[in-house]
């Protein structure tokens, strides 16, 4: 199995320049908490990806369609038109804190599933 090429390590990439790019709007979002007008940044791929993924896997030749949409599929920064202030910022800096420490430890799960398949190549290569 060629790890460095595999679907696994596709989506791993994936999701981890997701988290990467969401942590980085977070970011934003906290530092502009007091800027009026400012809309928070919204970075989506869950869902997108997972309906494309259901539909490649119901169709024939799987496992080529899901590498196909691992490599075209790509995330969106939105921002949303909702404000609950009076000077038209919409971060909640709590919520905000919140999800930037969720993301931090979805992005050392998959830091931490990289590395476990690095040190089976590793491994492999060494021939322990």
């Amino acid at each position: 199995m060629d790890f460095l090429s595999s679907n696994s390590m596709a989506m791993l990439e994936k999701s981890m320049n997701f988290l990467w790019t969401k942590q980085a709007a977070l970011s934003d979002n906290i530092s502009n908490a007091e800027t009026p007008n400012y809309k928070p940044k919204v970075v989506t791929f869950e869902e997108s990806l997972r309906n494309k993924l259901n539909q490649a896997a119901a169709g024939p030749n799987a496992k080529q369609n899901v590498r196909q949409i691992l490599d075209q599929s790509e995330f969106a920064v939105i921002e949303p038109q909702e404000s609950v202030r009076m000077d038209d910022n919409g971060v909640n800096v709590t919520e905000q804190m919140v999800e930037v420490m969720r993301n931090s430890y979805q992005l050392q799960y998959v830091y931490n599933s990289i590395n476990s398949n690095l040190n089976i190549l590793r491994m492999a290569v060494r021939g322990q």
